[in-house]
């Protein structure tokens, strides 16, 4: 079928059948306000003078359309056009140029750049894709680190010159979301967690009290790391003839007075270390599922 029989269908050439269509998507069992979340009280306006698919939550008393909180929020450019260049964006297997969508639907190179940015912003992976650890039981690990360096800010503790960044990891499918935070604090973070991560999957984080607010919304895994990571084991040094000297010699490992070939101390040379099982070798148990 030619692109030209796709965009022949109403709702690419009537407004009004395109906005039917796009409620229908995204509104399947009626109209929901975009702004305090009213299902009951909302009424559709007709006058002569309104705008097409314009409704009116009596909750909230404010005006609304399918087009809050979509790509096309905030645009003049009519719904069919936009469905116009979703499709095309679609169906074209090398991809669309600004260019061309501006001579195939007659709109300006402008808002041609402007549809293509948006639609691409809501094809990627991030905020507007499913949320993480979905289906339950999945497990989400979050950390944050610091790169980089900002500009024109002197170097200080706890890493102020360098910039943030927080990490989302499935550990099922293997996917990794990375987002620049202003700040290491609940107010950057939590959020970020609560909009990437399904409620009921389980959150794996380290001891951070910027984490304690996730309790409230997920099954919380801390992990203490001096805990779990390494385990020092006990030491007794080998006597040799390098370490045999008077009794009146001390060792220097500890504060008695008791020669190096009798002395039963922990040597900082000589400390090994053994790693035990992995901070994230642990077994969540099943979460049940949000009501």
């Amino acid at each position: 079928m030619a692109a030209t029989d796709v965009l022949s269908h109403p709702r690419f050439q009537n407004e009004q059948a395109a906005y039917d269509w796009v409620e229908a998507h995204l509104w399947p069992n009626g109209p929901v306000c975009p702004r305090c979340g009213g299902l009951d009280r909302i009424t559709k306006l007709k006058g002569k003078s309104t705008r097409i698919g314009v409704y009116k939550c009596k909750d909230c008393r404010k005006p609304f359309t399918v087009k809050v909180g979509t790509i096309f929020e905030d645009s003049h450019i009519p719904m069919r056009m936009w469905l116009q260049a979703i499709a095309l964006l679609c169906a074209s297997k090398k991809g669309i140029s600004s260019n061309q969508l501006h001579r195939m639907l007659g709109v300006t190179l402008k808002s041609a750049w402007f549809m293509s940015h948006r639609i691409r912003e809501a094809m990627r992976k991030g905020p507007l894709s499913p949320p993480m650890g979905g289906k339950g039981g999945a497990i989400v690990e979050s950390d944050e680190t610091f790169i980089g360096r900002k500009k024109g800010v002197p170097t200080g503790p706890a890493f102020h010159h360098k910039h943030a960044v927080l990490t989302l990891i499935d550990r099922k499918s293997g996917e990794a979301r990375s987002f620049h935070i202003d700040k290491v604090d609940a107010f950057a973070i939590v959020p970020v967690v609560r909009q990437n991560v399904e409620r009921e999957a389980a959150v794996a984080t380290d001891e951070a009290k910027h984490y304690a607010q996730l309790k409230q919304d997920y099954h919380h895994v801390a992990v203490n790391h001096e805990r779990y990571v390494w385990k020092i084991e006990e030491f007794t040094p080998t006597p040799s003839k390098a370490t045999s000297q008077s009794s009146s010699a001390a060792c220097g490992a500890c504060i008695s007075s008791a020669p190096k070939s009798t002395c039963t101390a922990i040597w900082r040379s000589s400390i090994t270390v053994t790693p035990t099982a992995s901070p994230w070798a642990l077994t969540i148990p099943s979460v049940p599922p949000v009501r």
